[in-house]
């Protein structure tokens, strides 16, 4: 038996291990990375072990950066807390040595030091990370915990700013001698990828025994970033993103630490891991913006992220599920099971109303793309494994014939004034891009176009008719997966 937080928890028995251990899968494609070695020189790669696709997408139709509330001119403010007023305080109360208060300061003092030297975008991204560690630090949030992810944030961004390449948007980036995953997000820096770093943890794991040491190296350089939040340990994210301010957190990189430190226990059988998953779980009991969790009729929701606890993203909280599973069934810890019964009652609940009939919903009314809507029926099939409840089976099966069914198309306009430019609407079955051909009464095409429409009642703005008559209408539509369909109607013009 393995003791958790003064408890005892009984480790799951041979069967069951072999079980999860085959229900997990390695990433389906490698992603491309850019890594740093020692002396700045920087090589392109790919790693096997890496999700592929972008691993924090903003909520549908969120801003690109928080807007900015301004103090009346003539408001007194109290003098600003900075970071360096905040390290000699946290240095006088004892709360850091003199060692680290040296460290940080030196951090600190050169990344100024570089950003005042260069020029263009090196100077704005790096700018950007000093900015949002001030306004951490003028927010009081620049506590103890969070100073070792801060820094080493600071520290990396001054050195590939100093020497490495401007990467495109969304690139992956990592360091020779260590396992963590950054990502470069376009005016924020290169930021530290919790959920990709622990995917990565993941992968490594079900690639087999020969890929454990490298899982372990990687997660023994998570666990000490990891930060106090909730009452419980909890990795967070340190950029302004999406209308979030800094410092943020996210149900499904929880989640996803949550599996991994599971994973590690399972490779190692090392009590530790299930006594830090054990840590990680009370961000699940806590409401927005601190936790993650909405109370629900049912039970909860576990949210994607902490500054829009209104937003639903059904594969973020799929995940988030899977990893409590896995860490409950393993460790028999009562609070795990508690959440996830929780969650799984509402998960089962909502999962219909995401099946749109021809394609999945990313969150309520917007479609996801190819490479999420097969993220989202991975989710579901390994939660059908786990599980065996009909809702996840149902919707898996659901999801994976929508991958090969063509788009349907019905023509819903069937009359027109002649000479007033007018709308040609149609339905659509799923989100697709759509051809239409207006052919006149003589057999000569009159005009054609294309457009890619979601699904739902569309239309096509058309010119004006010249004369009265039957006109046919054709429609083709290719979805996202390359399923192809067309038909023909006609219009009366009057």
């Amino acid at each position: 038996m393995t003791p958790v937080h003064g408890r005892v928890v009984r480790a799951a028995g041979a069967p069951l291990l072999a079980a999860l251990a085959l229900a997990l899968a390695a990433p389906a494609h490698a992603a491309s990375v850019l890594v740093m070695g020692p002396r700045g020189h920087v090589t392109a790669g790919r790693d096997p072990f890496l999700p592929a696709g972008e691993p924090t997408p903003p909520p549908a139709g969120a801003p690109l950066a928080p807007a900015t509330a301004h103090a009346g001119a003539n408001r007194r403010k109290p003098p600003q807390k900075t970071v360096r007023s905040e390290l000699t305080r946290l240095l006088k109360a004892n709360r850091i040595t003199s060692v680290q208060y040296v460290s940080y300061s030196a951090s600190f003092n050169a990344a100024v030091a570089s950003e005042r030297r260069l020029r263009g975008t090196r100077a704005t991204e790096l700018a950007a990370v000093i900015t949002n560690l001030h306004d951490i630090a003028a927010a009081g949030k620049l506590t103890p915990g969070r100073l070792p992810v801060l820094f080493q944030t600071l520290d990396d961004n001054r050195q590939w700013w100093s020497s490495g390449p401007i990467p495109a948007a969304n690139t992956y980036v990592e360091f020779a001698g260590s396992q963590l995953l950054w990502e470069y997000y376009p005016g924020q820096g290169i930021e530290l990828q919790v959920l990709g770093t622990f995917a990565k943890a993941d992968g490594l794991y079900s690639g087999g025994p020969g890929n454990y040491p490298q899982m372990q190296a990687l997660v023994a350089q998570m666990i000490p970033l990891a930060v106090n939040r909730a009452g419980g340990l909890t990795w967070e994210y340190y950029f302004k993103f999406a209308g979030g301010k800094p410092p943020w957190t996210s149900a499904m990189s929880q989640g996803t630490g949550i599996e991994a430190l599971t994973r590690a226990y399972l490779a190692t059988h090392d009590a530790s891991y299930l006594q830090l998953a054990h840590q990680a779980l009370p961000i699940f009991t806590v409401p927005p913006p601190v936790g993650v969790r909405v109370a629900t009729s049912l039970g909860a929701r576990y949210v994607q992220y902490t500054f829009t606890p209104a937003t639903s993203i059904i594969n973020a909280f799929l995940q988030s599920l899977i990893g409590l599973y896995d860490y409950a069934q393993v460790s028999q810890d009562p609070l795990a099971q508690q959440l996830w019964n929780a969650g799984d009652a509402e998960a089962q609940a909502e999962l219909p109303s995401f099946d749109t009939g021809a394609w999945s919903l990313y969150q309520p009314g917007v479609e996801d793309d190819l490479s999420y809507h097969e993220l989202v029926t991975g989710f579901l099939e390994q939660l059908c494994q786990r599980t065996q409840a009909p809702v996840y089976c149902t919707t898996a099966q659901h999801f994976t014939t929508y991958l090969t069914t063509p788009p349907t198309l019905q023509l819903l306009t069937q009359s027109l004034h002649k000479k007033k430019p007018a709308n040609v609407q149609f339905q659509l079955s799923k989100y697709s891009h759509v051809g239409i051909v207006v052919v006149g009464p003589g057999g000569h095409t009159l005009f054609e176009t294309s457009a890619s429409f979601g699904y739902g009642a569309r239309s096509f703005t058309i010119p004006a008719l010249k004369h009265k008559g039957t006109y046919t209408i054709r429609l083709a539509a290719t979805d996202l997966a390359g399923n192809f369909s067309r038909i023909s109607g006609t219009i009366q013009v009057s």
